[in-house]
Protein backbone atom coordinates (compact mmCIF):
# COMPACT_ATOMS: atom_id res chain seq x y z
CA UNK A 1 0.00 0.00 0.00
CA UNK A 2 3.04 2.74 0.70
CA UNK A 3 4.46 1.64 -2.41
CA UNK A 4 0.95 2.58 -3.85
CA UNK A 5 0.40 5.77 -2.37
CA UNK A 6 4.10 7.03 -3.45
CA UNK A 7 3.46 5.83 -7.02
CA UNK A 8 -0.22 7.96 -7.04
CA UNK A 9 1.45 10.87 -5.06
CA UNK A 10 4.45 10.97 -7.94
CA UNK A 11 1.77 11.28 -10.46
CA UNK A 12 -0.40 14.04 -9.02
CA UNK A 13 2.80 16.18 -8.09
CA UNK A 14 4.17 15.42 -11.94
CA UNK A 15 0.87 16.49 -13.07
CA UNK A 16 0.79 19.27 -11.04
CA UNK A 17 4.15 20.54 -12.36
CA UNK A 18 3.14 20.19 -15.97
CA UNK A 19 -0.02 22.63 -14.24
CA UNK A 20 2.43 24.81 -13.04
CA UNK A 21 4.36 24.81 -15.92
CA UNK A 22 1.33 25.85 -18.11
CA UNK A 23 -0.08 28.24 -15.77
CA UNK A 24 3.99 30.09 -16.00
CA UNK A 25 4.38 30.07 -19.62
CA UNK A 26 1.02 31.72 -20.12
CA UNK A 27 2.15 34.28 -17.50
CA UNK A 28 5.16 35.34 -20.29
CA UNK A 29 2.74 34.86 -22.84
CA UNK A 30 2.78 31.59 -24.11
CA UNK A 31 0.06 29.50 -24.61
CA UNK A 32 -0.85 26.28 -24.49
CA UNK A 33 -1.65 26.20 -28.53
CA UNK A 34 1.90 27.29 -28.76
CA UNK A 35 3.78 24.27 -26.73
CA UNK A 36 2.02 22.07 -28.44
CA UNK A 37 3.40 22.98 -31.83
CA UNK A 38 6.71 23.29 -30.04
CA UNK A 39 6.60 19.91 -28.68
CA UNK A 40 5.10 18.29 -32.01
CA UNK A 41 8.13 20.03 -34.20
CA UNK A 42 10.42 18.25 -31.07
CA UNK A 43 8.50 14.60 -31.92
CA UNK A 44 9.05 15.30 -35.89
CA UNK A 45 13.11 16.08 -34.71
CA UNK A 46 13.19 12.64 -32.75
CA UNK A 47 11.69 10.75 -35.52
CA UNK A 48 14.05 11.87 -38.14
CA UNK A 49 16.77 11.20 -35.67
CA UNK A 50 15.48 7.66 -35.05
CA UNK A 51 15.82 7.09 -38.67
CA UNK A 52 18.93 7.91 -39.00
CA UNK A 53 20.07 5.85 -36.44
CA UNK A 54 18.20 2.75 -37.52
CA UNK A 55 20.00 3.49 -40.77
CA UNK A 56 23.06 3.61 -39.35
CA UNK A 57 22.76 0.29 -37.23
CA UNK A 58 21.57 -1.22 -40.46
CA UNK A 59 24.91 -0.20 -41.58
CA UNK A 60 26.52 -1.61 -39.06
CA UNK A 61 24.98 -5.09 -39.33
CA UNK A 62 26.15 -4.59 -42.89
CA UNK A 63 29.73 -4.11 -42.39
CA UNK A 64 29.67 -6.73 -39.97
CA UNK A 65 27.74 -9.51 -42.42
CA UNK A 66 30.41 -8.58 -44.92
CA UNK A 67 32.97 -9.04 -42.56
CA UNK A 68 36.29 -10.93 -44.05
CA UNK A 69 39.07 -10.11 -41.45
CA UNK A 70 39.97 -7.83 -39.25
CA UNK A 71 39.34 -7.25 -35.43
CA UNK A 72 35.77 -8.96 -35.04
CA UNK A 73 35.42 -7.75 -31.26
CA UNK A 74 35.92 -3.46 -33.13
CA UNK A 75 33.10 -4.37 -35.25
CA UNK A 76 30.56 -6.12 -32.60
CA UNK A 77 31.41 -3.45 -30.47
CA UNK A 78 29.88 -1.01 -32.80
CA UNK A 79 26.68 -3.27 -33.21
CA UNK A 80 26.28 -3.17 -29.55
CA UNK A 81 26.72 0.68 -29.90
CA UNK A 82 24.50 1.61 -32.31
CA UNK A 83 21.90 -0.83 -30.34
CA UNK A 84 22.32 1.80 -27.73
CA UNK A 85 21.58 4.76 -29.45
CA UNK A 86 19.25 3.24 -31.60
CA UNK A 87 17.50 2.37 -27.68
CA UNK A 88 18.18 5.80 -27.12
CA UNK A 89 16.44 7.14 -29.98
CA UNK A 90 13.14 5.62 -29.62
CA UNK A 91 12.96 6.37 -26.18
CA UNK A 92 12.98 9.69 -26.96
CA UNK A 93 10.39 9.17 -29.40
CA UNK A 94 8.03 7.81 -27.09
CA UNK A 95 9.07 10.87 -24.56
CA UNK A 96 8.08 12.95 -27.11
CA UNK A 97 4.77 11.77 -28.10
CA UNK A 98 3.85 11.66 -24.23
CA UNK A 99 4.55 15.14 -24.15
CA UNK A 100 2.24 15.99 -26.63
CA UNK A 101 -1.05 13.99 -25.44
CA UNK A 102 -0.10 15.86 -21.92
CA UNK A 103 -0.78 19.31 -23.43
CA UNK A 104 -3.49 18.05 -25.68
CA UNK A 105 -5.34 17.30 -22.69
CA UNK A 106 -4.46 20.58 -21.05
CA UNK A 107 -5.52 22.41 -24.33
CA UNK A 108 -8.70 20.62 -25.21
CA UNK A 109 -10.05 20.96 -21.35
CA UNK A 110 -9.16 24.61 -21.72
CA UNK A 111 -10.87 25.25 -24.52
CA UNK A 112 -13.77 23.17 -23.84
CA UNK A 113 -14.59 24.87 -20.49
CA UNK A 114 -13.83 28.06 -21.98
CA UNK A 115 -16.55 27.64 -24.24
CA UNK A 116 -19.29 28.45 -21.69
CA UNK A 117 -18.24 31.79 -21.16
CA UNK A 118 -18.99 32.99 -24.06
CA UNK A 119 -22.25 35.92 -24.26
CA UNK A 120 -21.89 35.33 -28.35
CA UNK A 121 -24.06 32.07 -30.12
CA UNK A 122 -22.15 33.21 -32.97
CA UNK A 123 -18.58 32.94 -32.06
CA UNK A 124 -19.34 29.89 -29.15
CA UNK A 125 -20.65 27.82 -32.39
CA UNK A 126 -17.73 28.81 -34.18
CA UNK A 127 -15.60 28.18 -31.25
CA UNK A 128 -16.71 24.60 -31.00
CA UNK A 129 -16.51 23.76 -34.29
CA UNK A 130 -12.77 24.61 -34.35
CA UNK A 131 -12.12 22.59 -31.25
CA UNK A 132 -13.89 19.63 -32.89
CA UNK A 133 -11.85 20.00 -36.32
CA UNK A 134 -8.77 20.41 -34.06
CA UNK A 135 -9.18 16.99 -32.35
CA UNK A 136 -9.80 15.37 -35.53
CA UNK A 137 -6.81 16.68 -36.83
CA UNK A 138 -5.27 15.79 -33.59
CA UNK A 139 -6.38 12.21 -33.16
CA UNK A 140 -5.41 11.41 -36.80
CA UNK A 141 -1.86 12.52 -35.93
CA UNK A 142 -1.07 10.94 -32.69
CA UNK A 143 -2.58 7.66 -34.39
CA UNK A 144 0.01 7.88 -37.22
CA UNK A 145 2.63 8.41 -34.40
CA UNK A 146 1.28 5.64 -32.65
CA UNK A 147 1.65 3.46 -35.57
CA UNK A 148 5.35 4.88 -36.34
CA UNK A 149 6.27 3.89 -32.82
CA UNK A 150 4.88 0.69 -32.90
CA UNK A 151 7.00 -0.42 -35.89
CA UNK A 152 10.04 0.86 -34.05
CA UNK A 153 9.58 -1.96 -31.22
CA UNK A 154 9.98 -4.86 -33.85
CA UNK A 155 13.30 -3.12 -35.39
CA UNK A 156 14.35 -3.20 -31.82
CA UNK A 157 13.97 -6.10 -30.79
CA UNK A 158 15.90 -7.77 -33.96
CA UNK A 159 18.78 -5.24 -33.10
CA UNK A 160 18.57 -6.63 -29.60
CA UNK A 161 18.66 -10.10 -30.58
CA UNK A 162 21.63 -9.61 -32.86
CA UNK A 163 23.82 -8.18 -29.80
CA UNK A 164 22.72 -10.61 -27.64
CA UNK A 165 24.03 -13.80 -30.23
CA UNK A 166 26.90 -12.02 -30.98
CA UNK A 167 28.06 -11.14 -27.45
CA UNK A 168 28.27 -15.33 -27.10
CA UNK A 169 28.85 -16.49 -30.44
CA UNK A 170 31.89 -14.12 -31.50
CA UNK A 171 33.25 -16.06 -35.07
CA UNK A 172 31.99 -15.76 -38.47
CA UNK A 173 30.22 -18.82 -38.87
CA UNK A 174 27.82 -16.70 -35.98
CA UNK A 175 28.04 -13.85 -38.51
CA UNK A 176 27.05 -15.75 -41.24
CA UNK A 177 24.07 -17.11 -39.00
CA UNK A 178 22.54 -13.92 -39.00
CA UNK A 179 22.09 -13.28 -42.37
CA UNK A 180 18.24 -13.84 -42.15
CA UNK A 181 17.86 -11.51 -39.36
CA UNK A 182 19.75 -8.81 -41.23
CA UNK A 183 17.16 -8.91 -43.93
CA UNK A 184 14.10 -9.46 -41.83
CA UNK A 185 15.84 -6.17 -40.12
CA UNK A 186 16.30 -4.38 -43.05
CA UNK A 187 12.76 -4.66 -43.59
CA UNK A 188 11.66 -3.74 -40.41
CA UNK A 189 13.30 -0.66 -40.62
CA UNK A 190 12.20 0.28 -44.15
CA UNK A 191 8.64 -0.02 -42.67
CA UNK A 192 9.37 1.76 -39.50
CA UNK A 193 10.82 4.89 -41.83
CA UNK A 194 8.05 4.63 -44.03
CA UNK A 195 5.78 4.90 -40.92
CA UNK A 196 7.73 8.24 -39.73
CA UNK A 197 7.55 9.61 -42.29
CA UNK A 198 3.80 9.32 -42.57
CA UNK A 199 3.34 10.44 -38.95
CA UNK A 200 5.91 13.92 -39.69
CA UNK A 201 3.64 14.53 -42.80
CA UNK A 202 0.38 14.56 -40.52
CA UNK A 203 2.12 16.42 -37.79
CA UNK A 204 2.82 18.93 -40.29
CA UNK A 205 -0.51 19.30 -41.17
CA UNK A 206 -1.55 19.60 -37.76
CA UNK A 207 0.83 22.55 -37.02
CA UNK A 208 -0.30 23.99 -39.79
CA UNK A 209 -4.05 23.63 -39.13
CA UNK A 210 -2.97 25.44 -35.51
CA UNK A 211 -1.17 27.90 -36.97
CA UNK A 212 -4.50 28.92 -39.47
Amino acid sequence: MPYLLAILLSVSLLSGCQSAYYSAMEQVGVHKRDIMVDRVEDANAAQQNAQKQFTSALEGLKALNNFHGGELEAANNDVNDQYKDSEAAVNKVKDRIAAIEDVADALFEEWNDELALYKSATLKRDSANKLRATKAQYQKMLAAMKRAEQKMEPVLDTLRDNTLYLKHNLNAAAIGSLQGEFNSLQREIQQAIRDMNSAIAESNRFIGHLKK
